[in-house]
């Protein structure tokens, strides 16, 4: 029987540039699928619909090759081609075990000839974090198991793993005993999306039994919300903040401005970070976006 293929978007080699590993140099992996649009990001009204410019619905793609030839987008989900279906014939599709050397591949540089994660330059180990998409719906966190199996084979782990969530996806038992079982840390950060910034509805999008469960799972997280400096987007946020403490969620809450771009960031980021660090909530920049101005595979 032929091992099962997953899609995937992009594997790529940065740094993380939001919340707890901001800075740490990563390996990451971009996963298609999501159950979630955001199509409310950047809008004049996240909550009004029929005032939506979506580029990304228009946007020709018949000359375009690689998914890292698309633009970043100012409107909508800024990732939205890891799950719109016009673009999935840009999507790679391997098995766990082709998309772990890929992720080898991807880390060696003149200093790490063999792509360890202990690289051996630094002496520091590498991260490795899971996104999308949505890496965890259910191919997420199957292929997720395998890749981490496969590098456990070849005796090359990183210590600690992301997964960057919207945190609506329940845990797999097969999952679950996973994190269980292995000795480096699993980490949620969890980006609930909120109606007012996102413009999805809140039954479908704040979800804290479900983070509630990750937290038992692994004690390692965080709680990742993008807002901008409108008060009815800053009193959502407190109220799903509140919903998540009653699930047992204690993770520590990351703050980060509205905006896919450096410019759009710019315009209420300290606005934010003020309103941010007052309630007694970290402040997070999209490091990445400064350095690398958001564009694919950054």
């Amino acid at each position: 029987m032929a091992e099962k293929k997953y899609y995937y978007s992009e594997i790529f080699h940065s740094i993380q540039g939001e919340g707890h590993y901001t800075g740490v140099p990563t390996a990451w992996i971009r996963f298609f699928l999501c159950n979630l649009q955001c199509s409310g990001f950047g809008q004049i009204d996240p909550t009004n619909p029929e005032t939506y410019d979506l580029p990304f619905l228009d946007y020709d793609v018949s000359q375009v090759k690689r998914v890292e030839d698309l633009p970043v987008w100012e409107k909508g989900c800024d990732s939205s081609y890891t799950w719109a279906k016009k673009y999935k014939h840009l999507m790679g599709q391997e098995t766990p075990e082709v998309l772990a050397n890929k992720i080898v591949d991807i880390l060696k540089t003149d200093s790490n000839p063999e792509g360890k994660f202990l690289h051996p330059m630094s002496k520091q180990t590498q991260h490795l974090c899971f996104t999308g998409g949505e890496p965890l719906m259910v191919t997420g966190q199957m292929a997720s198991v395998g890749i981490y199996e496969e590098l456990e084979r070849q005796g090359n782990l990183p210590s600690s793993m992301t997964f960057e969530t919207n945190g609506t996806q329940k845990l797999k038992d097969p999952f679950k005993e996973w994190v269980k079982r292995i000795d480096e840390e699993v980490f949620f950060s969890c980006s609930p999306k909120l109606f007012t910034v996102s413009g999805e509805q809140t039954k479908k999008a704040i979800i804290p039994e479900v983070v509630g469960e990750y937290r038992q799972v692994s004690k390692a997280g965080q709680l990742k919300f993008v807002v901008g400096s409108e008060q009815r987007q800053w009193d959502e946020m407190d109220e799903a903040i509140e919903k998540f403490r009653s699930e047992g969620v204690d993770w520590p809450v990351w703050i980060m401005p509205v905006g896919a771009r450096e410019e759009e960031q710019t315009a209420t980021a300290g606005d934010v970070a003020k309103l941010a660090f007052q309630r007694g909530y970290n402040v997070a920049a999209r490091v990445h976006v400064y350095l690398f101005g958001n564009a694919i595979g950054t």
